[in-house]
């Protein structure tokens, strides 16, 4: 084990102060039986060459793996999240008359197809991804989900735009988890939170763009097809070719990664021993999940996600319709919803980046996105219609809940240890992320048009709801800890490549809040 450096200063080594530091560098690390052991106990154990590592070469593996891993991280999302706004985006040029969507809850049920279908897929996808190469299963994933997109311009009904979603929404499930762990695998704890923000961050920087190629696509009135149906044949091509680059390129984990040399794996590999959670097992291990389920540190993050999730329905599937409700044109709406991709996608990564800054201020960091929050529904609830000026600051100061999440996604992957438990934990965040993106949109009424009282209502007393558990949230990590300590178990790293310990059997481990 090698010598970990702190005094790095660009993007690729981020990263909390560890204990590791003490930790002896040449301390070796115990063989145990196939089934119990991690992946990355075979490369470590069999490499013969220097065991220690300057600070260099660390800084050059770990910018390597940000160019190879988050690129593809943060475009594959991107187009995902593109596709997520696409509803909202062609509903002002048509889709909702077309298909009957104007009639009662139609259009809101529309979107929340999605998260239904995406709640039944979420899991399923993660197992595969654990028990064969992630690689492939990606592929298979990003390649038909494009090609699902593509068939949305084939709706003729709202019933078969209901089916459509519901598959859509399926397909897509596994990509967030899948993306979780590659994080988890690749980078230790400290670096961790902000490589989640670097990825989720395109959520917000893909708004800037697919509001001018949607307004481009717009402005087709020649042709057979209605312009709304151009937006979702563009996508969807798009989402099948990009599959092909993942399939090609994307490094699956440390141990099977392409173009890194026999030292640059071992670096790889060796400096996760400070995470305690391993590199990779394929053997799905059921006491692990039934651990999963009885940890209420687990439930407390899954409610949050839930409840962070609410404000997901106004900001992916409403939020062009509500602008447009503020007296703007179509075109002027997709415009002016520019900015708030700008600053959705500033929080994603500017609160991330502030968790690698502020060791263990996790939990006040994703409070303080909250509370932005907080106050830009009061806005949107309370202020006249006719106040357009106001109204569009508090649209813009709406977006931070985001950077939040991308926040809780790091405490979801730094704090499970076990391969099957952290794989089934960043499926269960996902699956509070689809009941709360299933729940949203219904909140949002087209009766209660454009003022929308009773959704800004339930968003504003959810949000309130999540700052309170993730006090809760912080107060049980903390309480962990310090239960550790005075039993005399010092943070250790023992038992860092086998995965049959996860952070409840491992008493060395040490819980990030």
């Amino acid at each position: 084990m090698g010598t970990i450096s702190h005094d790095h200063k660009d993007l690729s080594n981020l990263h909390e102060s560890s204990p590791i530091e003490d930790i002896e560098a040449s301390k070796p690390i115990n063989t145990v039986a196939a089934l119990h052991d991690d992946e990355g106990v075979t490369v470590v154990n069999e490499y013969t060459g220097e065991k220690e590592w300057t600070s260099d070469e660390e800084k050059k593996v770990v910018r390597k793996i940000d160019l190879r891993l988050l690129t593809l991280l943060t475009a594959s999302y991107g187009l995902q999240f593109y596709d997520k706004t696409m509803m909202g985006q062609a509903a002002i040029f048509g889709l909702r008359t077309d298909l009957e969507l104007t009639v009662g809850n139609r259009y809101s049920f529309s979107s929340a197809m999605f998260y239904l279908g995406f709640l039944a897929g979420a899991v399923p996808a993660s197992l595969l991804a654990q028990r064969y190469p992630v690689e492939r299963v990606l592929f298979a994933i990003v390649f038909l989900w494009g090609g699902c997109l593509m068939t949305t311009a084939a709706c003729d009904t709202w019933r078969a735009l209901y089916v459509q979603r519901f598959f859509l929404g399926l397909l897509e499930a596994g990509v967030s988890p899948m993306f979780m762990l590659a994080v988890g695998s690749f980078y230790t704890k400290g670096e961790q939170a902000v490589r989640q923000g670097v990825w989720y961050s395109s959520t917000g920087f893909v708004s800037i763009f697919s509001p001018l190629i949607n307004w481009g696509l717009g402005h087709i009135s020649s042709g057979s097809l209605a312009s709304w149906r151009y937006m979702f044949l563009f996508a969807g091509g798009i989402t099948v070719l990009w599959s092909f680059v993942l399939l090609f390129y994307f490094p699956p984990d440390p141990v099977r990664v392409k173009g890194f040399n026999e030292r640059e794996r071992y670096i790889t590999i060796a400096r996760l021993r400070a995470n305690n959670a391993g590199v990779r097992n394929t053997h799905f291990k059921r006491g692990q999940l039934w651990e999963l389920l009885l940890d209420i540190r687990f439930w407390t993050l899954f409610a949050i996600a839930f409840l962070n999730q609410i404000p997901n329905g106004p900001g992916s599937t409403f939020l062009p319709i509500i602008i447009n409700g503020f007296g703007f044109s179509q075109f002027n709406s997709l415009l002016l919803y520019m900015p708030y991709g700008f600053i959705a996608g500033m929080g994603c990564f500017g609160l991330p980046w502030m968790a690698t800054k502020f060791p263990n201020k996790r939990c006040f960091i994703i409070i303080g996105g909250y509370l932005t929050t907080i106050i830009a529904c009061a806005l949107l609830w309370k202020l006249p219609r006719d106040s357009q000026g106001a109204l569009l600051f508090a649209v813009y100061l709406f977006p931070l809940w985001g950077g939040s999440f991308a926040v809780l996604l790091s405490l979801g992957t730094a704090n499970n240890a076990g391969y099957t438990k952290r794989s089934v934990a960043s499926s269960g965040l996902f699956v509070g992320y689809c009941l709360g993106n299933f729940v949203a949109p219904l909140l949002f009424k087209a009766s209660e048009a454009p003022a929308f009282a009773n959704g800004w209502t339930a968003v504003l007393a959810c949000i309130c709801v999540a700052t309170g558990l993730t006090v809760v949230y912080r107060q049980l990590c903390m309480w962990e800890n310090s239960k550790r300590d005075k039993a005399g178990i010092a943070e250790g790293f023992d038992h860092a490549f086998e995965d049959d310990h996860t952070d409840n059997t491992n008493k060395q481990f040490r819980y990030t809040y």
